[in-house]
C-alpha cells in the first residue's frame, strides 16, 4: 500500500510516529504533518497566503512499533514532510503536489478523544475530510487521553485494518472516525461501531487584561453533563469499548423541508411588494 499519514499535533507528536510504525509494516508510509500543534482548528485551510514544507527527519524509534509483531517482518520506507499550515493544508499538499495519489489516508494517531459533536472542530477528522472528499479510503484514529496516552492499541488496530483494506479495498466514500481507550491493550473490552453522540465538552471564556487592552480566551474544558446514548462512541468509550465510526458529509437536513417551505411560503410575493 502507499499510506499518506498526517494529524494536528504536530510533527513530533509520538502518536504521529506510532502510526507510521505501525502501517509501515503494511506499505509505504508519506508522512506530511503540521510543524506545530494545530488541536481544534477542524478543517481550516490557508487560503490568503502561502504555505511553506520542507524534509523532516524521520523517528529512529518510531515510537516504538506498536504495529510490529516479529523483529523480522518487512518494513517499508517512511518518508516526512513539515508544513507550516494547518492539518488541512498538510493533507492537500500531500495529495496534489508532495505524495500524489494513495491507497489510505491516516489522520492521526491524536492524544485525546474526537467524540460526537466535537468531530466538527477537530484538526484530526478536518485533515482526514480532504482524503475524504477526494475519494480515498480515509481514517482519522485518536486514543481517549491526552496526558500519558498510550497509544499501543491504536498502533495494532490500525495495522490490522491497513492489511485488511489492502486484500479487500474499501468502497467509495469509506471514512471512519476511530476512539481507542488509552489502556493496556488486554483491558480493551472489545470493537463496537457506533454513531456520533453529542456534545462531549462545551466551551468556556475567560476575560484577559481590561479596557482596551481586554481580550477573551475560549477553551474547550467544560464536561456536558448528561448519561451518553447506547450506541454512541462517547458510550463505547465510556465503557472501555473501540469505537468505530462511519462518517459521511451531508449537511442537508430533508426532514425539515416542510417546516421550511412553511415559512417561506408566500415570502417572495412580499419581498417584491415591500422594498426597504
Amino acid at each position: 500500500m502507499k499510506i499518506l499519514l498526517t494529524n494536528d499535533d504536530g510533527i513530533r507528536a509520538p502518536g504521529l510516529w506510532a502510526a507510521a510504525g505501525a502501517l509501515r509494516q503494511v506499505g509505504e508510509v508519506f508522512v506530511v504533518a503540521p510543524e506545530q500543534e494545530q488541536s481544534g482548528v477542524g478543517a481550516s485551510l490557508t487560503l490568503h497566503s502561502a504555505v511553506r514544507i520542507a524534509a523532516a527527519p524521520v523517528d529512529p524509534g518510531l515510537s516504538g512499533d506498536p504495529g510490529r509483531i516479529e523483529d523480522g517482518d518487512a518494513s517499508h520506507p517512511v518518508v516526512a514532510y513539515s508544513v507550516g499550515g494547518t492539518p488541512g493544508d498538510s493533507c492537500v499538499l500531500g495529495l496534489e503536489s508532495v505524495v500524489g495519489a494513495v491507497d489510505l489516508v491516516v489522520s492521526g494517531i491524536n492524544s485525546g478523544s474526537n467524540l460526537g459533536w466535537d468531530v466538527v472542530v477537530s484538526g484530526t477528522v478536518g485533515a482526514a475530510i480532504q482524503g475524504y472528499v477526494r475519494g480515498y479510503p480515509t481514517i482519522a484514529i485518536s486514543v481517549g487521553a491526552v496526558h500519558n496516552p498510550q497509544f499501543e492499541g491504536a498502533g495494532r488496530l490500525l495495522r490490522l485494518l491497513a492489511q485488511r483494506l489492502s486484500q479487500a479495498p474499501a468502497s467509495p466514500g469509506f471514512f471512519l472516525n476511530i476512539n481507542v481507550p488509552s489502556i493496556p491493550v488486554e483491558r480493551i473490552s472489545g470493537v463496537e461501531v457506533t454513531r456520533l453522540g453529542r456534545r462531549s465538552y462545551a466551551e468556556s471564556v475567560r476575560e484577559e487584561g481590561s479596557g482596551t487592552d481586554k481580550r477573551y480566551r475560549i477553551s474547550r474544558n467544560r464536561p456536558v453533563p448528561g448519561e451518553p446514548q447506547p450506541g454512541t462512541d462517547v458510550w463505547a468509550l465510556k465503557r472501555d469499548l473501540i469505537s468505530i465510526t462511519p462518517l459521511e458529509i451531508v449537511l442537508g437536513h430533508q426532514e425539515k423541508t416542510l417546516e421550511v417551505e412553511g415559512l417561506v411560503s408566500g415570502i417572495f410575493a412580499q419581498l417584491l411588494d415591500h422594498p426597504c
